[in-house]
């Protein structure tokens, strides 16, 4: 990372050429200078970062045919076998979604690679795929510059096949893979490191846990350096060195404030929520989501994509709150967007275009309680410009500006930026409305940062606007007040298509379980749960079902709760045993669920072949996280295909 007093040195040389240095001697005054940057300021990499606001990962890899979210490391390649895999539609969908550039998973978890690297057999050379001769990763990079966006790549640390993994040779392997990367595909705007690391894998067939010390064991600093070294302007996402910072969730939801300063030692989740104020990095947050509720692509959650509303508030949630939006669109088994997906990306992304394409701000009249000279003036924050600030005299922290505004300007959108080379100066600010002569208070919050949006909960016409700033550590420099009316997402229907291997759980029962409420199991609807007292050692939290019939069972479903609660975990791992009678029971199947605290994604649980069943038992040992409750919100089961 570089240093604080190096960042110091860049941001008063941005600072001193994005605006005329000093005004123009008057009078025989001495001339003003601008404002010295304050505290953690961005590189030019992620100067350059902080503008691309939103962009889309692209999950797909043997996952896809295989129906998991993390693989273990020992499937067939010859599994990975798209049969109309077209990147100029999956970037197209992202395009008309607004997005400004692709992440593509170049490696996941169990190891497979999407192009033909001579590292490892485990690579799209040995499938299918245009019988070995495709590259998916130079495809899509391919397709994404046509498209006119950018392209970033995911390459996960862990490797669950790699039989060297987690000893010395595992890095060399793995950082060859970079430099393979870095140089094959163009000019990268991000790269991508997972936090998960160790745990059970394949490994090469011993088949076992391998636990490691992430920061020493790929020692990150060397490691990111080798990113930059080929990619200068590759901002790297997340251990501490890198450019950027996971948000702390899966869910696409920033804090509120959400600072893009961290302290200089190992990333703390609680912290990366929502950053820490006046802390020596600059390292912001990215926020990543999936439009649905998996990474992957599974069919049986074409009914669960997250609708254009939805999307509105994930964007308020991410960007609005001055950190990047990472929204995940997996492919399906064709290797294209589904349908459903691709529609609400489209309505999203018209919507967001209409919205935001007139600045409604626009042949308002500026003035300030002070200006600092007229190189910073208050009109520099309607120009339009990202290098032109409003500031003040260095002394004047707690200023205020107002906005005479042309008559019959309707909005409900205010969106405020704050000149970043210089640091992030306001701590709290207010922003005020005069309506019929009467000033009222819209909003109070802390944190301006590269953006700050401001949803009205509906639109007004005042005559004037005002921003005060109630406390900041030094002089404003505000570089944009923008105004803009919502244009509303046109409706789209949800799929209607249904996966046939998908057990319907509508004439299922609970016979028993560890506590109440295990109703909520069944009712198809992730917004309840079950909650049961935390599995201590020797007694599991359990649930049996009668389905109501005998089926072809070849596996079971699990789903985490999405509904954020203090204290409350999902399981670290099931068990799961069947009966045809509901007396004789036998073991169907036994693992761990891969992730299943931060994704909160369904684990789909194959048998190791199809049984006949009617009734279930599952029983959890343990939670994935310290906590006193355990909690799931559904629990389901599937036939084999065919």
């Amino acid at each position: 990372m570089t240093s604080f007093s190096r960042r110091a040195v860049i941001a008063s040389g941005l600072a001193a050429t994005a605006v005329p240095a000093l005004t123009a001697p008057a009078l025989g005054k001495s001339p003003v200078g601008a404002p010295k940057p304050w505290g953690a300021t961005p590189s030019p990499r992620q100067l350059a970062w902080h503008k691309r606001q939103q962009y889309a990962f692209i999950h797909f890899s043997i996952n896809t045919f295989t129906d998991k979210e993390w693989g273990y490391g020992d499937e067939d390649p010859k599994l990975f076998n798209p049969t109309d895999f077209s990147p100029d539609q999956i970037v197209a969908a992202a395009k008309a979604g607004g997005m400004t550039g692709i992440i593509l998973t170049a490696k996941h978890h169990d190891g497979f690679c999407l192009w033909p690297t001579l590292l490892t057999e485990r690579c799209i050379r040995n499938t299918p795929y245009k019988n070995g001769k495709g590259d998916i990763v130079g495809e899509m990079a391919a397709a994404t510059r046509r498209a006119g966006l950018d392209f970033g790549l995911y390459l996960s640390p862990w490797d669950r096949h790699h039989p060297e993994y987690g000893r010395p040779a595992y890095v060399d392997y793995f950082r060859k893979q970079i430099v393979e990367l870095c140089t094959r595909y163009g000019t990268l705007f991000e790269f991508w490191f997972d936090g998960a690391n160790g745990g059970d894998g394949y490994y090469g067939g011993a088949r076992e846990t391998r636990k490691i010390d992430a920061p020493a064991y790929y020692d990150w600093k060397t490691t990111v350096a080798l990113v930059h070294q080929h990619q200068p302007m590759a901002c790297t996402f997340d251990p501490l060195g890198a450019d950027i910072r996971w948000v702390g969730n899966e869910d696409g939801v920033a804090g509120d404030p959400c600072w893009p300063t961290m302290p200089n030692h190992p990333y703390v989740q609680a912290e990366g929520n929502s950053g820490v104020r006046g802390a020596e990095l600059w390292w912001p947050a990215e926020t990543d989501v999936s439009i649905r509720p998996g990474w992957f692509y599974h069919a049986d959650e074409d009914g669960k994509v997250k609708m254009p509303d939805r999307l509105l508030k994930l964007y308020d949630e991410s960007v609005g709150r001055g950190t990047n939006l990472n929204l995940n669109l997996p492919p399906d088994r064709r290797g294209r967007i589904a349908d459903t997906d691709a529609a609400v990306l489209a309505s999203f992304g018209a919507a967001q275009a209409a919205t935001y394409r007139t600045d409604l701000a626009r042949g308002a009249v500026a003035h300030a309680s002070a200006e600092r000279g007229a190189a910073f003036a208050a009109a520099r924050v309607l120009d339009g410009r990202d290098d032109s600030y409003w500031s003040t005299p260095d002394a004047d922290h707690n200023p205020t500006l107002t906005l005479d505004l042309p008559p019959g300007r309707s909005f409900d959108l205010i969106r405020l930026r704050e000149y970043l080379p210089l640091g992030v100066r306001v701590t709290r600010f207010a922003v005020d409305a005069e309506v019929d002569g009467l000033w009222k208070t819209l909003a109070e919050h802390e944190a301006i940062g590269a953006q700050r949006i401001i949803r009205l909960p509906q639109p007004i016409t005042p005559r004037r606007l005002r921003l005060r700033i109630l406390d900041a550590p030094a002089c404003p420099a505000i570089s944009e007040i923008a105004l803009f009316r919502q244009v509303a997402p046109v409706k789209v229907a949800p799929s209607t298509r249904k996966d046939p291997t998908i057990l319907s759980t509508a004439g299922w029962r609970i016979v028993s379980a560890s506590s109440p409420g295990a109703e909520a199991l069944l009712d198809d609807d992730a917004a309840t749960r079950w909650t049961t007292p935390a599995p201590t050692p020797g007694t599991p939290s359990t649930v049996t079902i009668d389905m109501g019939k005998t089926v072809r069972l070849a596996g079971v479903s699990i789903t985490p709760s999405r509904t954020l609660a203090k204290n409350v975990s999902p399981p670290r791992g099931y068990r799961c045993e069947t009966s045809v009678d509901g007396k004789k029971w036998e073991p169907a199947g036994a693992g761990e669920l891969a992730n299943i605290a931060y994704a909160l994604a369904t684990q789909r649980l194959p048998f190791a072949k199809a049984r006949d069943a009617r009734w279930l038992r599952l029983s959890f040992d343990a939670t994935a996280l310290p906590a006193a409750s355990l909690a799931l919100a559904g629990i389901g089961g599937f036939i084999a295909a065919g």
